[in-house]
């Protein structure tokens, strides 16, 4: 968005735009619910994917929902174990680690969203080389 200057201040002022995701009532550390605004299953099914395929150890759910289809929201919802799970069978079904080791909600988001931006630049990398293999493959026939 363009900077414009502030009459009053020497510093430009860049616009935002409105907030589009939001915590719901009730939330704390380890369980919350976030709704989206202008978003629907395409955000949904793979932010939900992302976080819960990755972070299994510490996050016990993650479910998203379309309250109405009339509406252009959907609701996001993560609860984590506050510790960490452990895969190791002797030490089943939870063992303490430190706070910093384990997630909270926010994190769970934060990370699920940094992996899904990666994962979109792989694809975007390997579709632009598809494409010129396909397009180098047609100039010479």
């Amino acid at each position: 968005m363009p900077a414009q200057m502030d009459p009053t201040q020497q510093q430009p002022s860049i616009e935002t735009g409105p907030q589009r995701i939001r915590v719901l009532p009730g939330a704390s550390d380890t369980a919350a619910s976030f709704q989206f605004d202008q978003e629907d299953h395409t955000l949904g099914n793979a932010l939900r994917y992302m976080i819960m395929k990755k972070y299994d150890l510490y996050v016990e759910l993650c479910g998203y929902s379309i309250p109405h289809p009339s509406e252009a929201k959907m609701n996001l919802r993560i609860q984590t174990y506050g510790t960490r799970m452990s895969s190791a069978p002797d030490l089943w079904p939870c063992t303490q680690v430190s706070a910093t080791e384990g997630t909270n909600v926010y994190d769970a988001l934060e990370k699920g969203f940094d992996d899904l931006m990666d994962l979109c630049d792989v694809v975007t990398i390997k579709f632009a080389a598809a494409r010129t293999d396909f397009a180098g493959s047609m100039d010479t026939r």
